[in-house]
């Protein structure tokens, strides 16, 4: 049997009718949106089916929905008896999916926790003041070197290291201008602005994090079942005291994914099975470590073959 870890993607995955063949197929699916829309006091399961995609796409509806969709798949991994995952790790937003998979928080606490860090990153920056954008082609460190360059005062940094030459970059909208030209001066292939208003994982989201503080410490957690690679340390915690610590600096400190990622493959984990919509994280993988088999389980015949390979 292959030696399996379990990720979660974050934003970004979602699109309108995501699982709807899923849906149709499994009970569990259909259970977990239905729960989900109970906690959030909207239907969800109509959002992704009907849209509009630009509701779908507010922050606060985004993240409850990814997070819906994964563990909802992660339930049908677990009735259909897939591997046991040697660790868990989850993107940004991800790793809320990871840790109700891990056993450290229950699902609707999850639901009405992402929701609300939706909310208060979206508060956090008046629209149109913050940017993200993704920088191609220059290495970690010259990505670094062009943030501090275009700062003069204002934040910009580099936030999401998700693949060796694929980093992402937020702060204010003209910082993050001035260091997409740095970073072109410094040799990226192309540094691109992203449809996103949201600074995430920079410094303009502390105020976010103190209040996101509260409700973290106010809801019952538990020490993890499964180790969780947290994004922050890039390392395996299980220790609840620990993952909400990490969980409150995440929301202003860099997603280290290719550390994670890493993390993942030193545990001698050899199949990575992306759990969620979409196939972001596997080909991240693959620009990481060529050595781990990569899975994405979206739709049922992914997830049955996902199932009898990891078996093997």
């Amino acid at each position: 049997m292959m030696k399996t870890s379990i990720l979660f993607p974050g934003q970004g995955s979602q699109s309108i009718g995501m699982l709807s063949e899923a849906y149709v197929e499994f009970k569990q699916v259909r259970d977990s949106f239905a729960e989900a829309s109970d906690v959030l006091g909207f239907d969800m399961w109509s959002l992704i089916t009907n849209g509009p995609l630009e509701e779908l796409n507010k922050t606060e509806n985004t993240q409850p929905a990814v997070l819906i969709a994964s563990v909802a798949l992660y339930r049908v991994w677990q009735s259909l008896e897939g591997s046991v995952p040697s660790c868990v790790a989850g993107h940004s937003l991800g790793e809320y999916s990871a840790l109700v998979a891990a056993g450290a928080l229950s699902f609707a606490d999850a639901v009405k926790l992402v929701q609300l860090r939706g909310q208060l990153m979206q508060k956090a920056v008046p629209l149109g003041e913050g940017a993200m954008a993704a920088i191609i082609g220059l290495d970690d460190e010259g990505v670094v070197a062009a943030c501090e360059t275009a700062s003069q005062g204002d934040v910009v940094s580099a936030v999401n290291f998700n693949a060796p030459g694929q980093v992402v970059i937020a702060g204010s909208k003209d910082a993050v201008e001035r260091a997409i030209v740095a970073c072109k001066d410094g040799g990226a292939k192309r540094a691109m602005p992203l449809p996103v208003s949201v600074p995430a994982h920079s410094a303009l989201m502390k105020q976010a994090a103190e209040r996101l503080e509260q409700e973290l410490r106010s809801i019952d957690f538990n020490d993890a079942v499964i180790p969780v690679v947290q994004n922050v340390t890039a390392t395996l915690e299980s220790d609840k005291s620990v993952l909400i610590d990490n969980l409150v600096k995440q929301l202003y400190s860099p997603v280290l994914w290719t550390q994670s990622v890493k993390c993942v493959a030193e545990q001698g984990v050899t199949a990575i099975v992306e759990c969620g919509p979409g196939k972001v994280l596997s080909g991240l993988v693959k620009r990481i470590d060529r050595s781990l088999a990569g899975f994405n389980i979206e739709s049922p015949d992914k997830l049955r073959e996902a199932i009898a390979e990891t078996a093997k």
